[in-house]
């Protein structure tokens, strides 16, 4: 698990760089041709992470239930990010790391839902649900490479 956890670390500094590249203009734009922008990528991961580790366990999570309902899989953005809420992505990024990784080693997830992601990935148990969230992750991170390609 260690692993797994070094390279979720690894992964979220990664998406942090955006907030210190790009304004908030920047993060909520949405180019031509994609359904979604920089900001809302970055949400996305950080409910899907609370869907596939907290949701999945039956155990509570760390993150506002607004957050979670507004960029969980099958949302868009709808109107621009304020400061204020690019403010609490950027924060949930990294403050979600350890008390997620001190709830797994102290075994709040005693239980998981099996089942199968939209993309055909079936998940058994936490430790599916940690390497699937790392992969989902990566695939994100892939999307923002792609739209910065648009942003001037």
């Amino acid at each position: 698990m260690e692993s797994l956890f070094r390279a979720w670390k690894t992964s979220r500094k990664a998406y942090l760089r955006f907030f210190e590249n790009y304004s908030l203009e920047q993060l909520n734009y949405i180019p031509k041709g994609f359904s979604n922008n920089l900001i809302w990528n970055i949400g996305h991961i950080i409910a899907t992470q609370h869907k596939l580790i907290y949701i999945g366990s039956d155990a509570k999570g760390h993150i506002p239930d607004e957050i979670f309902n507004r960029y969980q899989s099958g949302t868009r953005p709808t109107v621009p990010v304020s400061q204020q809420e690019a403010d609490l992505l950027k924060s949930l990024l990294i403050e979600q790391i350890e008390p997620t990784i001190r709830d797994f080693n102290n075994k709040k997830f005693v239980s998981y839902q099996e089942r199968t992601t939209g993309t055909g990935f079936h998940l058994t148990s936490i430790y599916d649900a940690f390497e699937w969230n790392n992969f989902h992750e990566g695939l994100h991170l892939g999307y923002m490479m792609s739209i910065r390609k648009f942003i001037g």
